[in-house]
């Protein structure tokens, strides 16, 4: 799994960031977080493909995270794009994406389908799941878990020798989860395989004051995007606006003990996030600024 930061901006693009979009891959499978205006051109900059992009997850319906779909769906329709795309929101995402199809003369070349979430909505997909969390912004507003599915212990092939299980399909089925058959003996998954290792697990905040019930979805995340807009010199005009300090983002990662925090969603009065970085690590110190075209990987847990 990686993330892929495509814009980190606040409400305006600079020259050094775009507006909000972040690609989270799993497997082949892209999953896009919000899609500002410009997002299809950020994504040709990047290490990914919008051709992969499975589903689009809005945060809210301000323009800065949803102008750039009608562009995205031009492009990816021009590029031959045939299997649907799937895009998913808070209440208005429906009437919204319909009112984007009816623009002019566009004609996209493969379905969409939008849906309205809901705090505690579940969208499932092969291996994984994206739920929706309430957060706190002026305006109906979503954050988004991602979260792989239990996975298998780890093959111990010292074990399965032991008990005669030859190397080829019998090991495939047995980290399958299916019982073999060696010898007249009924070998189960469970005589070979370690404990389960739990999947990873991503939240991504969109725009929100510091909320209780983002700290609570993000419990042991290895990573918490979380947006940072201001430092805590601002926080009235913050709280006013429906936004996070970089100190509020940090409390929500100690809160929630994630792994990492990825600061995003910068003022442009900060052409460099440096002391938004330093007020947050004084309070979590694996605390970082996200930047246009920056790759993080999120590797595997060893164990439940």
């Amino acid at each position: 799994m990686r993330i892929v930061f495509l814009g980190t901006a606040g409400s305006l693009p600079t020259p050094k960031r775009n507006v909000c979009a972040v690609a989270v891959q799993v497997g082949s499978e892209i999953i896009l977080f919000d899609c500002g205006e410009g997002t299809q051109r950020q994504f040709m900059r990047s290490t990914a493909s919008y051709m992969k992009v499975h589903a689009v997850f809005v945060t809210h319906l301000h323009g800065d995270h949803f102008l750039g779909i009608p562009a995205l769906i031009q492009s990816m329709s021009f590029s031959g794009r045939e299997k649907d795309l799937f895009i998913y929101g808070p209440e208005g995402t429906i009437e919204t994406v319909r009112s984007m199809l009816g623009l002019g003369y566009f004609a996209p070349g493969f379905g969409i389908a939008a849906a309205d979430m809901q705090d505690g909505s579940e969208v499932c997909f092969r291996g994984f799941k994206v739920r929706a969390v309430r957060s706190e912004h002026t305006v109906p507003s979503l954050a988004y878990v991602l979260e792989e599915d239990v996975r298998p212990g780890r093959f111990d092939v010292q074990k399965a020798r032991a008990l005669g299980v030859r190397p080829g399909p019998a090991y495939s089925r047995l980290q399958e989860g299916h019982a073999v058959e060696v010898g007249g003996k009924t070998i189960t998954p469970e005589m070979v395989l370690g404990p389960n290792r739990r999947g990873r697990k991503v939240v991504v905040t969109g725009d929100t004051r510091p909320a209780a019930s983002v700290a609570e979805a993000a419990r042991g995340a290895d990573v918490l995007v979380h947006e940072a807009t201001v430092t805590s010199d601002l926080i009235q005009d913050a709280n006013e606006y429906g936004h996070s300090t970089a100190a509020g983002a940090a409390q929500i990662a100690l809160q929630a003990g994630v792994k990492k925090l990825y600061m995003y969603h910068f003022s442009s009065r900060y052409d460099d996030p440096g002391p938004l970085v330093a007020e947050a690590r004084a309070i979590f110190a694996e605390s970082y600024a996200a930047d246009d075209f920056m790759v993080v990987q999120v590797n595997a847990p060893d164990s439940l």
